[in-house]
């Protein structure tokens, strides 16, 4: 899968999801300017913030935050506060390019991320 941090549009609507189930999902998305319709949820889950990046976990990334010993060592050594609570919640879709699902081609795979913090989408992972 290639990695991406795009910004997507993306309108939520009743889609198939495993076992052949109906629920609430991304239905449709606009990636660089095309139209994505999804076809199948592939898989749903949250994830939460860097709980590893903490002093109490890690007590060489403390000394990186503040200038210490190990300061080349990741990104604690910003200083900047981590939200443990922060919430994404990620999407796996297969999707079809255009407003039709009939075509095979033009299909992919796709991790469509919804920040709980900032409210936006983002396409995270891209298989097509």
């Amino acid at each position: 899968m290639r990695r991406y941090d795009d910004p997507v549009d993306v309108r939520k609507g009743m889609v198939t999801g495993a076992g052949g189930a109906r629920l609430e999902a991304p239905e449709q998305f606009v990636w660089r300017g095309r139209l994505w319709k999804v076809c199948d949820v592939v898989g749903h889950w949250v994830e939460t913030g860097p709980w590893w990046r903490t002093a109490e976990a890690d007590p060489a990334e403390a000394g990186a935050a503040a200038g210490g010993p190990g300061a080349e060592a990741g990104a604690a050594a910003t200083g900047a506060p981590l939200d443990l609570l922060a919430e994404r919640e990620v999407w796996r879709v297969e999707a079809a390019r255009g407003r039709t699902l009939a075509s095979t081609t033009g299909r992919g795979v796709f991790d469509l991320v919804f920040d709980w913090a900032d409210g936006t989408w983002q396409l995270v992972r891209c298989a097509d």
